[in-house]
């Protein structure tokens, strides 16, 4: 039998959310039904609306084979005031007889400190009189649904070349493009084979293995940051990032073409996205002290929170809920907290070189 327990928990005040949260646990599948009624009401509740319903509800079994929708309701709370603005996620969760299937979205990675926005629109990358191994890396970027190509997806990437050098500073964007999918989802570089480096030069133990940064912005889908790592590639399994559990479908395989060029097939399955109120990025953009001569900056980027420190781009943020944005790998952290004089404060958990806590409050409010 199939138990699902759901927990739903609301409060008001007037016509402003606080806090809505559900979650579903399944076990033991079984063709059989009995107590769906109740399930479905409280979708239906939570579909039609969300203000004035308290309740717990706890169901014994349920099946027939369902195709449910879970719905999470975030919300992004103003400290004292009972002040909301009110976000919504949407994944599905099917049965398939024999399993349930979720939604398998390509996973994050950092960002790390060299992307430069503005690269050009351009899919050769290749420079004359390199001395790095032609490749072509080409995919599909696909909805959240793993099958639905995507028209019109912006598709950026950025590597090292072949001298474990990026390209900071120069007006050509050296190894660094974009390009827009057509209605087959598909987009194609051609460029050089990065190579591993040296994140801190005099340190032996910060190699990376070589790897290809991308970064997918789609519409109503949330934004995607990435690496790609190769198999058998140096590093790979001494990397903290591309050793982690959540790369491991990121680690490709570098195949021949007929022409006997080095090609890398990935495809990209997105996420739904977390629809943040503009009025919160407003609230939250700008330049904040934490002390200690340590500023971070947070700049709105789409769906996403590009973030500073000391002035140097260093990660991107999506908003995960519980007035907190997280970083690729679940690192940095950022919770904010509104108060209710308008001020806002930060709170950013980092990991890199090691864990450390900063607490600031905003310094330079941005339009």
């Amino acid at each position: 039998m199939l138990p699902l327990t759901s927990f739903c928990t609301i409060w008001t005040s007037g016509n402003i959310f606080i806090d809505r949260s559900i979650g579903f646990t399944f076990s033991n599948p079984n063709p059989y039904y009995c107590g769906r009624p109740a399930a479905q009401q409280l979708q239906r509740t939570i579909r039609r609306t969300a203000v004035d319903v308290v309740c717990k509800l706890q169901t014994g079994i349920y099946s027939e084979q369902p195709n449910l929708t879970i719905m999470q309701r975030r919300t992004f709370i103003k400290n004292s005031t009972l002040t909301v603005i009110s976000v919504s996620a949407f994944g599905a969760l099917n049965w398939n007889g024999k399993r349930f299937e979720g939604d398998t979205p390509t996973t994050t990675d950092i960002l790390g400190p060299f992307y430069r926005p503005g690269a050009p629109l351009r899919t050769n990358l290749r420079l004359v009189n390199s001395n790095g191994t032609p490749i072509v890396l080409k995919g599909k970027i696909f909805r959240e649904d793993g099958k639905t190509p995507i028209n019109n997806a912006f598709v950026e990437i950025w590597h090292c070349d072949e001298n474990e050098v990026y390209d900071n500073t120069s007006d050509g964007y050296k190894y660094r493009g974009g390009q827009r999918t057509k209605a087959d989802g598909k987009y194609e570089f051609k460029s050089i084979l990065p190579v591993p480096y040296k994140a801190v030069p005099d340190n032996e133990l910060s190699w990376r293995p070589a790897h290809i940064h991308m970064r997918v912005s789609v519409p109503d889908q949330q934004d995607l940051i990435t690496q790609i790592y190769f198999k058998g590639g140096k590093y790979v399994d001494t990397d903290r990032w591309a050793s982690a559990t959540q790369a491991v479908n990121r680690i490709l395989t570098v195949s021949k073409n007929s022409s006997g060029e080095s090609v890398i097939v990935f495809n990209v399955t997105m996420r739904k996205e977390i629809p943040l109120d503009k009025k919160v990025y407003e609230k939250l953009t700008g330049l904040y002290d934490v002390g200690d001569n340590n500023f971070f900056e947070f700049i709105k980027s789409d769906d996403l929170l590009l973030m500073k420190q000391n002035g140097q781009l260093w990660a991107s943020l999506k908003y995960i809920g519980n007035n907190t944005f997280e970083g690729g790998i679940g690192f940095p952290k950022a919770t904010f907290e509104l108060q209710k004089d308008d001020t806002v404060k930060v709170v950013v958990v980092s990991e890199i070189p090691i864990t450390k806590t900063y607490n600031g409050i905003k310094y330079l409010k941005y339009n």
